[in-house]
């Protein structure tokens, strides 16, 4: 179903820019498959896969795709601790060794804190990144036994509370407070208090099967021959409260919706506002005061706004959610590729779909649809030596380069003179300003060329 905000210009036409460059940046990196969902407070504007989720298949990419979401599972770690935090069956400061006494590692800095959960979730623990094994190069993951096991032989890096410093051995410690304080296993209790209050019923903890119809299947990155590899299919196993959690943009927007939502707990609301606010503020800062860390969640300030989120990356995916709770404004992205780059997508839709939605709810104006008069017109075009895509901005009809990092930058309006018939504008002059853009119908009313000038380029269905 159309959310209601589509009928509205701003946004419609915006997601269509967005929709025409997510394409072409794919078609030209050559990526295998993304999906994205676009959310506003407790409602999916905009959802839509793009490319295969399987290549070799041909299966297109859903927003009902299930992607490895990788690092993302560490929101459902920290939401967990927050859970248990309310319940008063922790403290955010109660060293680790409270809750597991087996934790034993050689502390190069025995006058320094010590660790806490707090450490533990902000990234502030100076435990190392990684458990001892090389399982982001053989794929080979360890067991909890294993680590647990391993960790004597293993050093702190730093200090508490010094620095900011990444680790994925300090949210599968977490993983274990979970356990050890719930008195069941990390994958049942975010299932039972997290997952399925929430209704994410296509979301998975544990692996799922790697022959699972809804999987997207994962690729290494573009070689310099175009091809690329299928990438190994792995398990968490030790680290899953780490980075195993799967799931698809549709079900991780019910997880963001709770985000934007307030009040005390009970069904769907399984952790208060205020516990979900203390999360999303900056618990640790960035030496430049531009970034820092929450509860859990990155926090960021970018153009003067303050966003919350998180990236996941594991052999074959890389995802990304980021979320503006002041404006209830979230955006999910999953590509299955080494080199899928989600946060480029995330930026343009916070650049250019955000403001369309902000302005259509700061308005009384009711919707106005897109002029159906230049419907013939939209599409995509290749010359000899470039492509084009004509759409509807604002209002306006466009012609943009997508294979531009930033199309807009080159943005060429073009204004009515008569039938079919048009004069380029480009604010940053360039060769075609001021020429006939013109375009030369057939008899069914479908565009065979469009001259530019002197050139003409021909619709294409694909780039």
């Amino acid at each position: 179903m159309t959310h209601e905000l589509m009928s509205h210009e701003p946004v419609a036409s915006n997601i269509d820019l967005l929709s025409a460059w997510i394409e072409s940046q794919m078609a030209y990196s050559g990526q295998p498959g993304l999906s994205i969902a676009i959310i506003r407070d407790q409602d999916i504007v905009w959802s839509k896969g793009f490319g295969h989720s399987d290549v070799a298949l041909e299966t297109p990419a859903a927003p009902s795709t299930i992607y490895r979401i990788a690092s993302i599972t560490k929101l459902f770690t920290a939401t967990s601790i927050m859970q248990l935090r309310d319940d008063g069956k922790l403290q955010l400061d109660d060293p680790i060794i409270k809750h597991i006494p087996w934790f034993d590692i050689q502390d190069r800095y025995p006058d320094a804190p010590p660790i806490t959960i707090r450490h533990l979730i902000t990234h502030t623990s100076g435990l190392p990144r990684e458990a001892a094994f090389p399982y982001w190069t053989d794929s080979e993951f360890p067991t909890r036994d294993q680590i647990v096991g391993a960790l004597p032989n293993q050093q702190t890096v730093l200090p508490t509370e010094t620095r900011w410093k990444y680790s994925n051995l300090a949210l599968s410690l977490a993983g274990e407070i979970v356990e050890t304080v719930s008195g069941i296993s990390y994958p049942e209790y975010v299932q039972s208090n997290i997952l399925d209050p929430l209704g994410m019923s296509s979301t998975f903890v544990n692996s799922p099967d790697r022959d699972h119809p809804s999987l997207a299947t994962g690729y290494g990155r573009r070689a310099p021959n175009g091809k690329r590899q299928v990438s190994p299919f792995t398990d968490g196993k030790g680290i899953t409260a780490a980075a195993n959690m799967s799931t698809t943009v549709e079900d991780l927007a019910k997880f963001a919706m709770l985000q934007f939502r307030d009040g005390d707990t009970g069904g769907r609301q399984i952790l208060k506002g205020s516990t979900m606010r203390e999360m999303h503020r900056v618990h640790w800062l960035d030496e430049e005061w531009k970034s820092g860390w929450g509860l859990g969640f990155n926090v960021s300030r970018i153009d003067g706004r303050t966003y919350n989120g998180h990236g996941g990356s594991v052999k074959g995916f890389r995802t990304h959610v980021r979320l503006r709770p002041a404006d209830k404004i979230g955006v999910i992205v999953f590509t299955n590729a080494d080199d899928g780059n989600p946060e480029k997508y995330v930026d343009k839709a916070f650049q250019w779909v955000a403001p369309g939605i902000l302005s259509v709810l700061d308005s009384d104006a009711a919707p106005v649809p897109s002029s159906s008069e230049w419907e013939a017109y939209i599409g995509k075009y290749q010359g000899s030596s470039s492509d084009m895509q004509v759409l509807q901005l604002d209002g306006k009809l466009v012609a943009i380069d997508p294979s531009q990092p930033d199309p807009l930058e080159s943005l060429t309006t073009l204004v009515p003179l008569g039938e079919h018939s048009f004069r380029i504008v480009n604010p940053l002059g360039g060769s075609a300003h001021g020429e006939k853009f013109v375009f030369e119908l057939n008899d069914q009313g479908q565009v065979e060329r469009v001259w530019v000038g002197e050139n003409y380029s021909f619709p294409v269905q694909d780039w």
